[in-house]
């Protein structure tokens, strides 16, 4: 037979779940801005590289 009554843990899960949630999803911006940040700058140096090259 269930309890009778108000459900223990289910605020508290929740509100774990979604702080997981927004720790999991702010890494992942941080990973896709670092990695945008690189692609910037390869792409800045390999232009410089082509107008080394060039002159």
């Amino acid at each position: 037979m269930g309890k009778k009554g108000k459900e223990k843990n289910t605020l508290n899960k929740a509100k774990h779940t979604k702080l997981v949630n927004r720790k999991k999803n702010k890494l992942k911006k941080e990973q896709e801005m670092r990695k945008e940040r690189l692609k910037a700058i390869l792409n800045k140096h390999s232009d410089q590289q082509k107008k080394e090259d060039t002159n």
